[in-house]
């Protein structure tokens, strides 16, 4: 299946990855990407680039496989 790739005004991506807790429901981190969940390193803060490795670091021990979810307007700029 083949992922549309619509923007949000001003630019933002339409999509985030997420990587859920394993230990904690309802927490985790999410990070704006491409429909093929790519990130873009280069945009995110020194924080959340240290925040995505980590997730990724901890799949299966910290947090959950990543997944791709279009992103709400609402939640643009609720990056951890």
């Amino acid at each position: 299946m083949n992922a549309i790739n619509i923007t949000h005004p001003a630019g933002l991506p339409s999509f985030e990855v997420r990587f859920a807790s394993l230990f904690k429901p309802g927490s985790g981190y999410a990070f704006p990407c491409d429909g093929q969940g790519h990130v873009d390193l280069d945009a995110l803060s020194d924080r959340a680039r240290d925040n995505y490795l980590y997730a990724r670091a901890m799949i299966g021990r910290d947090t959950a496989l990543p997944r791709v979810c279009p992103m709400h307007a609402t939640a643009a700029n609720q990056h951890h």
